[in-house]
């Protein structure tokens, strides 16, 4: 059984039986979506038909419109219904489906022997357990085996079909098409005293506190104080303020290691490293000792959810966390007969987020993929879903991914046309997050970038234009006139009119940090992000004390007037893609305001709090 997230439902005749059924339908089957496999995957064998898959079925919403309306109300501070956010039942009865539309897909289930009993708390959601090969004639499609070239297998189709009548009531129904997989945002980690390439741009910095605190091959919590002024901040309101991170592919935080990480540069704070909250959902995995034998074999084995835990305690302590850890991780075996990994880890962590009475403020996850081996109708489920997150008064920070534009030599379509452009990443790509870019040195702070090395793979914090998502209103004022600035450089890479990311940035090089129980470094946005969700949880620590509500979705907030207690980063490029962009120039620069490589830039925390 898959734990507290999926109730498994109960099907009401046996497999063989419903197999030798004919599918029921009012109308004929029509394709609904068509999603090829993207590059890097090989297509293989047939899928083990009697393996069991999760299948999440999504309804259309009764009225998404307005759940949007009032997230940008109640996030805009020159609207009188600022921060008055909404309830769990009210945002529920926004998206709740309507009848008619509830009643014909529970008709075709029922058609078929499937009685669910899973369900979103705004039942727009269905969660049923099936074998694939049922699977397969429910959508009248076909699943196979197909390989990462990381080695990581799943079982998908290509596509998949719905009865005509069914198309304008189901928006999505994954796995199915779905080939994301939700990669850690990190880099290498380095034990403390190895090799590490400083940045050729590095200059030791000349204001003494800077220059004291901050040394660029192992940034510290003292550093990160210093350099965007939270040093000298009292907490005052830790028992009404929350941050929290997420955990996918197994990753679960070691406690004795952060507890080391904290002697050191938090020693008031060592009790925390046990205390923080671990949350297992669809029997994602909790720990609270030292990496076991057999997990010690696997170099990856808790290493970002030690960073995410580390760079928010040892920023906002005694601030609580909480961590959160989904089930599904790969690779797994396909030829077994047990339930699948079905990899599909963000709806099934915001869905069990939503049913939840009450969360943290804010969360962060340093999660990615590129945004085109994800169907476009399953990144705009989720979406939304993340919208209703922000309604109910929680930030959601999203790292901008490690791969610059994209993987160099990797950049190309999977719409079988392989055309050649830039890869924008999702859910960096979603308007209703806020995206973190990274920076690197101190005085000044520029965007970060880090060539492939013999000691290093590249890194360059994420960058770019949605092609799913149109740009968002807030957006409106900053992103055409960045865009006019580059006088045609890179038509046809990008998606001019998409949703551009990052927002913002923070330091996301060489993160001192405790793995194993050995000091190191290790970069990536998935170090940028954590921060900055710290240090907001702080400025929901100052509002929150002084009686006024949490953030909420920051982004209308940040592009109308927070920009102005940012640090502006005016010098780098982003990089990637390197095979497009030769003879054009690194990418996209860098400039003064916004630019999709740094955002507005980074934090600076006592100017935020005048702003706030």
């Amino acid at each position: 059984m898959r734990g507290i997230i999926i109730t498994l439902l109960s099907v009401a005749i046996t497999a063989q039986t419903a197999l030798a059924t004919p599918i029921h339908a009012r109308s004929p089957y029509v394709v609904k979506e068509t999603h090829p496999s993207p590059s890097g995957w090989t297509k293989m064998n047939r899928a083990n038909g009697e393996a069991l898959i999760d299948l999440n079925i999504a309804l259309k919403q009764g009225n998404f419109d307005e759940l949007e309306k009032q997230l940008y109300e109640v996030s805009d501070p020159g609207n009188h219904k600022y921060g008055k956010h909404l309830s769990a039942s009210e945002v529920d009865d926004c998206v709740r489906p309507k009848k008619d539309t509830s009643d014909l897909v529970h008709e075709w289930l029922r058609e078929n022997g499937i009685e669910p009993h899973g369900y979103s708390s705004a039942k727009d959601w269905i969660h049923v357990t099936l074998p694939i090969e049922m699977v397969e004639r429910l959508l009248d499609t076909e699943y196979h085996n197909y390989q990462h070239k990381s080695g990581h297998v799943v079982a998908r189709a290509e596509s998949w079909s719905l009865p005509r009548h069914l198309h304008r009531h189901i928006d999505a129904i994954q796995p199915t098409t779905s080939f994301f997989r939700a990669a850690p945002q990190s880099e290498d980690f380095t034990t403390l005293g190895g090799e590490v390439t400083v940045p050729a741009s590095y200059t030791p910095p000349t204001d003494e506190t800077i220059a004291k605190l901050c040394n660029v091959s192992s940034v510290t919590p003292q550093c990160f104080k210093a350099l965007y002024k939270t040093a000298g901040y009292q907490v005052k309101a830790a028992g009404k303020n929350k941050v929290a991170f997420t955990n996918y592919l197994g990753q679960v935080p070691i406690r004795p290691d952060t507890a080391k990480f904290l002697a050191k540069y938090v020693p008031k704070g060592v009790q925390a490293a046990y205390e923080f909250k671990q949350i297992s959902i669809a029997d994602g995995p909790t720990q609270d000792g030292p990496i076991t034998y057999n997990q010690s074999f696997i170099p990856s084995f808790a290493r970002e959810a030690n960073l995410d835990v580390q760079a928010q305690l040892g920023i906002s302590w005694p601030t609580p966390v909480w961590s959160w850890s989904t089930g599904g991780s790969p690779p797994y075996t396909p030829d077994i007969n047990t339930p699948t990994n079905t990899n599909e880890p963000y709806i099934v962590w915001v869905n069990y987020l939503l049913s939840q009475k009450s969360f943290p403020q804010i969360i962060s996850t340093s999660y990615g993929d590129d945004e085109q081996t994800v169907p476009r109708s399953y990144a705009e489920r989720v979406c939304k879903q993340f919208a209703q997150v922000g309604a109910r008064g929680t930030s959601l920070f999203f790292s901008s991914g490690d791969g610059g534009l994209g993987s160099p030599g990797g950049c190309i379509s999977n719409d079988g046309k392989n055309t050649t452009k830039f890869l924008p990443a999702f859910p960096a790509s979603c308007p209703y997050v806020t995206t973190v870019g990274a920076t690197m040195n101190f005085e000044p702070e520029v965007a970060v970038y880090r060539p492939k090395s013999p000691q290093h793979g590249f890194y360059a914090g994420g960058s770019g234009f949605s092609e799913y998502f149109k740009r968002p209103s807030y957006q409106n004022k900053v992103v055409p006139a960045y865009v006019k600035s580059l006088k045609g450089q890179y038509n046809g890479l990008y998606n001019k009119d998409g949703r551009a990311y990052p927002d913002l940035s923070a330091q996301g090089l060489y993160f001192a940090y405790v793995w194993n129980g050995t000091e190191g470094v290790i970069s990536g946005t998935s170090a940028s992000c954590p921060l900055t969700a710290g240090i907001f949880s702080l400025v929901n620590d100052y509002r929150l004390s002084h009686g006024k509500p949490s953030l909420g979705f920051l982004n209308p907030w940040l592009y109308s007037k927070g920009y102005k207690g940012f640090n502006d980063i005016l010098s780098g490029n982003a990089h990637g893609c390197d095979e497009l962009t030769a003879g054009k120039g690194d990418g996209f620069p860098v400039v003064e305001g916004w630019d999709p490589v740094t955002g507005w830039g980074t934090p600076n925390f006592e100017k935020i709090l005048k702003l706030v």
